[in-house]
């Protein structure tokens, strides 16, 4: 199992390209599932999820290849509209393809998924919809049988008791074949909802309102297959921002969206960090002291979940005290013990941390229990004194394209070891 060496080696300076956004690629692959016919999907992310998510589509009997960053997948009529628990076990994204295939084929057996250990995150709200277009619902042994009885889903109104952005977006696949209107109320607005949006809408559906917080889709009879290239991650940028403020670095990022990060953008402002457009990128600075700052992670376009552990390892040596409360998942705390070996003053009280700034953290060898957890981990590893030895990191390969290399250039002291 591979394990992440880090020296803390002092502020990172330089710039570094961000990648297609994971979880912007996701859902679109998926969508294959909706046309046959040759897709060609541009700037996706060379990670463990996406190759998992090939898998899936490939035991459907689509074709998927991957070269760099560009997938190409065949579409075809599936023999039968299943995803077995042992892929959907290891991603909860894979919940994904239940929307295409009820639109397509009336029908699916999907596995209840799995993926990080960050708190219950149930699917009622994407089953609740599907009934809600005349779907039958029944849930035995771990798996979610879905049957439409008239063959074709039917549009519907949809008010989604809370923003679930994996909700919204596979009742927005699930709408474009429908018969009629289908309206979205309370949907996510996060900028991979978007842009899930605007694929569907290359492919001939029609969308409005993605990226609101109620979206109308008109259901059309087919799709057509389409080429198109995916945004930037956001939740990378904001890591490396995260890195390069926790280093008291430089960083330039290359091939950002801007208006994406802006609620991350004014928690590091007002921690005392520069945060500047630069042409097509962001530059990060930060020198001397940071000042504690509170933050409450919140729905789009609050504060990302995805970043509050990257933002607390910031807190860990910036002065005075914050509070970082987390609304959106109730066990993604896990981090803390582990910071707290190498260091940091974090107590945890309910679904809030309060952080004591300390002068320096100490390196260790810490365990990854997440995706972003184990990106936090990475930070805090930069900036300690001594060696840091990060386990686990399967779990940072599922987020992050190539962070060893990506952090070297830029003056980190990282290696990979494989044992």
């Amino acid at each position: 199992m591979d394990s992440l060496r880090i020296q803390g080696s002092g502020p990172l300076r330089g710039s570094v390209p961000i990648s297609g956004a994971k979880n912007a690629a996701l859902p679109i692959l998926c969508a294959a599932l909706l046309a046959d016919g040759e897709h060609c999907f541009r700037n996706v992310p060379a990670l463990r999820d996406v190759r998992t998510m090939g898998r899936l589509l490939e035991t459907m009997g689509l074709s998927f290849s991957m070269e760099k960053n560009t997938v190409d997948i065949v579409g075809r009529p599936v023999g039968e509209p299943y995803a077995p628990y042992e892929l959907v076990k290891q991603m909860r994204a894979s919940v994904l393809v239940l929307g295409p295939l009820v639109a397509r084929y009336g029908r699916a057996k999907v596995s209840l998924p799995g993926g990080c250990a960050i708190g219950a995150r149930p699917i009622d709200q994407h089953l609740k919809g599907l009934e809600a277009m005349g779907a039958r619902v029944e849930l035995s042994a771990g798996y979610v049988n879905v049957e439409v009885p008239k063959g074709r889903l039917e549009g519907a109104e949809i008010v989604l008791d809370f923003p679930t952005v994996t909700g919204t977006e596979n009742l927005m696949s699930a709408a474009v074949l429908a018969k009629g209107r289908t309206t979205l109320v309370n949907a996510a607005r996060e900028p991979e909802v978007e842009e899930l949006g605007r694929l569907l809408n290359k492919m001939g559906a029609r969308v409005e309102g993605a990226g609101t917080d109620v979206i109308v889709i008109e259901g059309v009879e087919a799709l057509e297959p389409v080429d198109h290239a995916v945004i930037p991650d956001r939740i990378e940028a904001g890591t490396y921002m995260a890195a390069a403020a926790a280093t008291r670095g430089d960083v330039l990022l290359e091939g950002v969206t801007f208006d994406h990060l802006e609620a991350l953008a004014a928690k590091l402002r007002a921690a005392g960090v520069v945060v500047e457009r630069e042409g097509e990128g962001v530059r990060v600075a930060a020198s001397g002291e940071l000042r504690g700052t509170n933050v409450t992670t919140l729905p789009h376009p609050g504060f990302p979940t995805d970043m509050q552990a990257q933002f607390m390892v910031l807190m860990c040596t910036a002065t005075g005290r914050s509070a970082i409360t987390e609304t959106i998942f109730e066990n993604r705390f896990m981090h803390v013990p582990e910071l707290n070996r190498m260091g940091a003053i974090i107590d945890i009280n309910g679904r809030t941390a309060t952080v004591e700034g300390v002068p320096k953290l100490q390196g260790a060898s810490v365990m990854a229990t997440d995706l972003r957890a184990s990106a936090s981990l990475v930070i805090a590893g930069l900036i300690a004194e001594g060696t840091t030895n990060v386990l686990r990191v399967y779990h940072i390969d599922r987020g992050y394209e190539r962070i060893e290399d990506k952090l070297s250039p830029l003056g980190a002291n990282i290696v990979r070891v494989s044992e």
